[in-house]
């Protein structure tokens, strides 16, 4: 019974790509920036190779004599930056051409629709820190009941609510009929609901956030290995980022901790196919909020988890370790993501430890989960799959 457990470690970047320049993220480095943190303590990353990759450079770099796992450097092939772009690619569909984003606010005639369609006026319509966003508008909202519709770098239109003004369910509904309506030129990546709480000076966003991604335009990894008969299990965000799409259970979760534990408990059940994790935190309460120290420390704290980890797998059982794209925390012209190599890990009794050097596009991540299954490949990408009785 085979099983691969693929880890994203959401925006954990090994440094800038070749084209890095053209997205205005020359010089970027989210594994450097993090190692300069004296909480970044990661000796179980590193033993599995980490620090073999191709161009990884950093500080507290320790080269690996024998790594136990086998490593790559991952370019991403497809025109963009943000979760969804990255995450399809994971999967092994390339995107030609990027998403639309929105650095000057919707068009009129996104916002008229949406006004419409949910009989609300809409507030601020511009490229935002989601935390700012409240701070500035949040009094705004609760006065009017107008809607904090705003954007950012990303593909994204993003809502924000205060609860006790527009209930979670209310709020998720506008969420669906903007999802409905923002298709073909505006079909962005992602409608995102922000929900928060508090008072005045005082609001916070809530866990309860959720987010509505268009439907991957092609097969990926995940319809492949279901039409298989097999599983796929979404842990955290990954059912919202595929729109549900090839995916047989998901559960959401509240955090990296909660997203681990949900991994330690689905290496307890009994299942086949493919455990799909993402590990939300790195990106979101830390690069974006460029907090070198609070990214290190969720690190760090993933690190001290992987033991725990790595001795639930069994014997047919192969855990992947990758990211979907850079944040780097050191990075203050923008808080955006940034345009950067992700690593990949892969560790299992059977896998053999090769260093894959750089590849050429994250599908071949998908081709490898499915080359191990033993499903034929109907996605981008070249496996990656050596087995040790293949020495």
């Amino acid at each position: 019974m085979k099983r691969v457990f693929l880890i994203v470690l959401d925006s954990f970047g090994i440094g800038e790509m070749e084209d890095a320049d053209a997205y205005g993220d020359k010089g970027t480095n989210t594994i450097g920036s993090v190692s300069t943190s004296s909480y970044f303590h990661v000796p179980n990353l590193q033993k599995l190779g980490l620090f073999n990759i191709e161009g990884v450079t950093c500080e507290k770099q320790q080269i690996a004599e024998a790594p136990l796992a086998a490593v790559a450097r991952m370019k991403e092939a497809s025109r963009g930056k943000d979760t969804t772009i990255g995450h399809w690619e994971i999967a092994g569909m390339i995107s030609e051409n990027p998403l639309p984003t929105y650095p000057n606010g919707f068009p009129g005639e996104v916002l008229d629709e949406f006004m419409k369609l949910t009989g609300r006026g809409v507030l601020c319509n511009a490229t935002y820190s989601g935390t700012e966003v409240i701070k500035d508008y949040g009094d705004e909202h609760v006065r009017t009941g107008d809607l904090i519709v705003y954007t950012s770098a990303d593909s994204v239109f993003q809502i924000a609510a205060h609860e006790e003004i527009v209930p979670l369910e209310t709020l998720y509904d506008y969420c669906r009929k903007a999802r409905a309506m923002l298709q073909g030129k505006h079909g962005v990546g992602r409608v995102i609901a922000r929900p928060f709480v508090g008072t005045s000076g005082n609001y916070t966003r809530t866990s309860h956030r959720h987010d509505y991604s268009l439907l991957p335009p092609q097969t990926t990894m995940l319809d492949q290995i279901k039409e298989a008969g097999r599983d796929v299990i979404a842990v955290g965000k990954i059912n919202d980022i595929f729109a549900g799409k090839g995916i047989t259970e998901y559960v959401y979760t509240s955090g990296n901790a909660e997203g681990i534990e949900r991994t330690l408990a689905y290496l307890d059940k009994d299942f086949e196919g493919l455990c799909f994790i993402n590990l939300v935190d790195y990106d979101m309460l830390y690069g974006h909020r460029r907090d070198i120290d609070g990214y290190a420390k969720a690190m760090t704290y993933f690190d001290e988890k992987l033991p725990e980890i790595m001795k639930k797998l069994r014997e047919e059982d192969v855990l992947m370790i990758t990211a979907d794209h850079g944040c780097d925390p050191a990075y203050t012209k923008t808080t955006d993501h940034t345009r950067e190599h992700t690593p990949f890990i892969m560790y299992g009794q059977k896998i053999k430890p090769v260093n894959y050097g750089t590849r050429e596009t994250f599908a071949d991540i998908a081709a490898t989960v499915l080359d191990y299954l033993g499903i034929e490949q109907n996605v981008s990408g070249t496996s990656m799959y050596e087995s040790k009785e293949m020495i």
